[in-house]
């Protein structure tokens, strides 16, 4: 059955490996992530032979909601039920029809609601899903046949699948999806009298990515309470627009800050809503360190949903003003990262990974490795750490 979609056969999911491995052990899968990231794609492909339903057509979605159970009857075999949050009245008849003794149906359900899907899959189906999250094109999805690409280029296009496959020129797919898909999806989360002071909100959200969450700003700044901007924020990251990433809390006898910072899920969003037109502008623009920060980190949560895992990721930061970028909490040791926008390597990349292994120490843990990110070009082993160019995150 022909469907528009990215071609699979070029760009190749690494979520598919994890989704072929899980699908059978339980009797519905569950993906969400951002429109247009590819679920609906990677779901008719792994799963041709289930019948395929878009709960997105107002007439299909009426039928099911009217009548459920007739409209199960109908679609009897295994299913996949796209953007489920649509019609959330159904996980409930799921739920049912999974119970049968001796039931070998099989149901796959994606969504881009976090928050009107979550709760409902939770109320009806706990034990009986595996959820994943697929995020935009990561860069090892890409570089097979984007290997040419600058790292600004990567950054400004973001990793929305149809801009690859149908070549088309991020700013202007970007602005359709904006408005397309994020003015309404807010809209459906809260309620929305005045959507130029959301853009504003959105654009003020954009110019503090990759620093630390203050909300209170953010408010004044947009002329909102501070109710309204977290509600807002909630709304952003319930449809896969933003998140926000944790301190980690091993304060090591010594105080550490506990805001978290806020990052997007795709800097090509991030660049449009900067009003950032190219990839030459992004290169002198005075934010592109928060860009590549912002990307680097969307890269290694890619590569832990991509596996089907729960995000490890965290930063940290002391009161007197040490930071590492990114940790990675290891269970019996924390793996400290640092973030540079530089192409050109140095030594002093390294001092608060030193800093923070030394901390590290006193708590008893002998691993104490670490690694910077940096935009150049050339693997380089200072002590124990590496220094590894962007294109190998």
């Amino acid at each position: 059955m022909g469907f528009s979609g990215y071609n699979l056969n070029m760009y190749k999911r690494e979520l598919a490996a994890y989704l072929v491995k899980i699908a059978p052990k339980y009797p519905v899968v569950t993906i969400v992530g951002p429109r247009q990231s590819g679920k609906s794609t990677l779901c008719r492909y792994l799963f041709a032979d289930h019948q395929y339903v878009s709960l997105e057509e107002a007439d299909v979605r009426e039928l099911a909601v009217r009548d459920p159970r007739g409209f199960f009857k109908k679609n009897s075999g295994d299913l996949i039920l796209d953007e489920i949050q649509r019609a959330p009245e159904l996980l409930s008849y799921i739920q049912t029809i999974v119970d049968e003794p001796g039931m070998k149906r099989h149901f796959v359900l994606t969504g881009s609601h976090q928050l009107l899907l979550m709760e409902k899959i939770t109320q009806s189906l706990a034990g009986r899903t595996v959820i994943a999250k697929l995020l935009p094109f990561s860069r090892s999805e890409l570089w097979p046949h984007h290997s040419k690409m600058t790292i600004d280029a990567l950054m400004f296009t973001g990793g929305y699948p149809r801009i690859y496959d149908k070549k088309l020129e991020p700013g202007q797919w970007l602005q359709q999806y904006y408005q397309t898909y994020v003015e309404r999806d807010v809209r459906a989360l809260i309620n929305l009298a005045h959507l130029d002071q959301f853009e504003r909100f959105l654009r003020l959200c954009a110019g503090r990515a990759g620093q630390l969450l203050n909300l209170s700003s953010l408010a004044a700044d947009c002329g909102i309470t501070h109710p309204t901007a977290g509600a807002w924020l909630s709304a952003l990251q319930a449809s896969f627009i933003c998140f926000t990433l944790q301190p980690h809390f091993r304060n090591f006898n010594k105080r550490v800050i506990k805001t978290p910072k806020l990052f997007f899920y795709d800097t090509g969003l991030l660049c449009y809503l900067l009003k950032i037109h190219n990839a030459e502008t992004l290169s002198a623009h005075p934010l592109r360190g928060n860009i590549f920060e912002n990307w680097v980190v969307g890269e290694h949560l890619k590569k832990i949903y991509n596996q089907g895992r729960e995000s490890n990721l965290y930063f940290w930061r002391d009161a007197k003003g040490h930071e590492i970028d990114l940790v990675r909490d290891e269970g019996d040791f924390l793996y400290p990262i640092e973030i540079k926008s530089s192409y050109t390597a140095s030594p002093d990349f390294m001092k608060n990974i030193d800093f923070f292994n030394k901390l590290q120490k006193t708590t008893g843990k002998k691993k104490h490795w670490g690694e910077c990110v940096y935009c150049g070009d050339s693997e380089i082993y200072y002590k124990e750490y590496l220094i590894k160019p962007w294109f190998e995150v």
